[in-house]
């Protein structure tokens, strides 16, 4: 059973530029197969048994132009649960491949998302996209849909990253299906029937590297150029009058990126499978899979179980993956440039501008200024620091913003919140805190800095709740139980999360020994 269309009672303008400007797939058919000089294909959504809302976004229902009471209405229900589909508008998968653990996989797709339309409000162009409403024509082996454990996940981790201040797609809506979908969660042979599930994502597009990969993979080089200009042209359109456009754009995405992964090592975000399908295009955190939060800080820490054995998207060598992607990208767009150089010296320019980025955000965090070229053994003795007992990242820069550097003895006292084990501080890590306080009270004493105004300025970069697995866990143990309460209270408490929120206090925790190996807490798979 598909869907009937209805008319556009909310009165949003619709402009479906994607669609109108690059080229389709010549076959209508739902069918997964390889799909040959297109951009995208048709695909309609599963009309789903009961759809049930679970939680919508005001604030970005307000940015798409629709009204508080629009919300609460049967037609948005219906149309963000993929029931009903707007008038003039023809839902889509979009086609990409990408290189998934640095292997080339060939074309990829959107296989769970299908794409409704976009619309224009106060001059800005949002695609909204369903994820998890049925199979497309890339879905593969796949069914196309989403359980309600993961999509509780994307939905207040799509909202979380927005209010810390990181670059990211939004979600709009979670609905549940009313349909059962079989998932394996750990992929070993235990499927299990779960709550089906529906989020609406929005951003201003959701063309990833991936989009210019499969053309170049395929040497389509009329294609690539075209999506190249589209890009351009409603993207980053500071390029299009440009003799160098295609370098100046892939400048563009590489400072993007770069941004957008600086903010996730300051919060400490490990994505988790930031394969070059999962990179967007313009810079913006994409695809919420198996992603984490440190809890204690661990270089080597990665959530996804399929990324145990070689950890290549641990949290220490996100942004090593990220230059590694932009090399692929860089690869791609050289189609329509034919001179390496300039991609060659941008990418040189890359790795200098993150190494002055990391060490100013570093700076950031703990209220100093670092000149450039100046010596840096106060950010590598921290990290290092961090690393000899577990030490809750996030507790720590919070607790650390209430030191005065006219009492640096005090320092190692005021962080032992931060210790997951206080048995484990030995004499030697107690010795070698000591001195970094010393060395950090020595600096801030340097750069005369006033107590409180620091302290306010590392307050507003270091977050004091972020939405750590086990919180994430918590909220779809009691959602599949029918009570969304849980759901309503993160979401309300990661809006403001440099706040202090006293009346929140329960949540500056860290994660509690129950959660140090159960499933969904230290642990995720693709699976959703």
């Amino acid at each position: 059973m598909y869907l009937y269309t209805m008319k556009n009672l909310f009165d949003i303008e619709i402009d479906n530029s994607f669609c109108r400007n690059l080229p389709k797939d010549s076959v209508d058919e739902n069918t997964p197969r390889q799909v040959y000089e297109a951009a995208f294909s048709k695909a309609i959504p599963r009309i789903p048994s009961k759809p049930k809302s679970v939680i919508v976004s005001k604030e970005v229902a307000n940015v798409l132009g629709l009204k508080d009471d629009q919300i609460d209405s049967d037609d948005f229900l219906s149309i963000f649960s993929g029931a009903k589909v707007l008038e003039n508008t023809e839902p889509y998968a979009m086609s990409y491949g990408g290189h998934q653990f640095g292997n080339w996989a060939g074309q990829l797709g959107d296989g769970r998302a299908i794409n409704l339309c976009e619309v224009v409000y106060k001059k800005q162009r949002w695609a909204i996209q369903l994820k998890g409403a049925g199979r497309t024509p890339y879905s593969r082996t796949a069914d196309g849909l989403a359980v309600l454990r993961s999509s509780v996940r994307e939905y207040l981790c799509s909202e979380a990253m927005h209010y810390l201040g990181v670059p990211t797609t939004r979600a709009l809506s979670l609905i549940e299906t009313g349909d059962k979908v079989l998932r394996d969660v750990m992929y070993d042979g235990n499927s299990a029937y779960e709550k089906g599930a529906i989020v609406s994502r929005v951003a201003p597009s959701f063309i990833r590297f991936g989009s210019f990969e499969l053309f170049a993979s395929r040497n389509d080089v009329t294609n690539l150029k075209a999506l190249a200009d589209y890009t351009i042209q409603y993207f980053y359109p500071e390029c299009k009058d440009s003799k160098t456009k295609y370098t100046d754009f892939f400048n563009s995405v590489a400072k993007k990126t770069l941004d957008m992964v600086i903010h996730w090592q300051r919060v400490g975000f490990v994505h988790g499978v930031m394969n070059t399908d999962n990179m967007s295009i313009l810079g913006l955190t994409i695809d919420y899979g198996p992603y984490g939060w440190q809890d204690n800080f661990d270089l080597d820490w990665t959530p996804n179980t399929t990324d145990f054995q070689h950890k290549r998207y641990r949290f220490g060598n996100q942004v090593q993956i990220a230059l590694w992607n932009l090399v692929q990208l860089a690869n791609a767009i050289y189609l329509l440039v034919e001179d390496p150089k300039p991609f060659e010296e941008c990418l040189e320019n890359w790795k200098k501008e993150y190494h002055t980025n990391y060490i100013a955000m570093m700076g950031s965090k703990i209220g100093i200024t670092i000149p450039q070229n100046s010596d840096i053994n106060l950010i590598t003795d921290l990290e290092e620091n961090l690393s000899l007992v577990e030490t809750d990242m996030t507790i720590f820069y919070r607790l650390l913003s209430n030191f005065n550097e006219s009492e640096p003895s005090n320092g190692f006292a005021l962080i032992q919140e931060a210790f997951y084990d206080a048995t484990a501080v030995s004499g030697l890590v107690t010795s070698q805190w000591n001195q970094w306080f010393s060395d950090y009270a020595h600096q801030l004493q340097k750069e005369n800095t006033q107590f409180e105004a620091r302290k306010i300025q590392m307050n507003l970069v270091n977050p004091k709740y972020v939405l750590r697995n086990y919180m994430a866990q918590m909220a779809i143990e009691a959602a599949e139980k029918g009570d969304y309460s849980l759901i309503y209270a993160l979401d309300s408490l990661l809006k403001t999360p440099y706040d202090e929120q006293v009346e929140n206090q329960k949540w500056f925790a860290k994660r509690p020994d129950w959660a140090r190996d159960k499933i969904g807490c230290s642990t995720l798979s693709c699976s959703s």
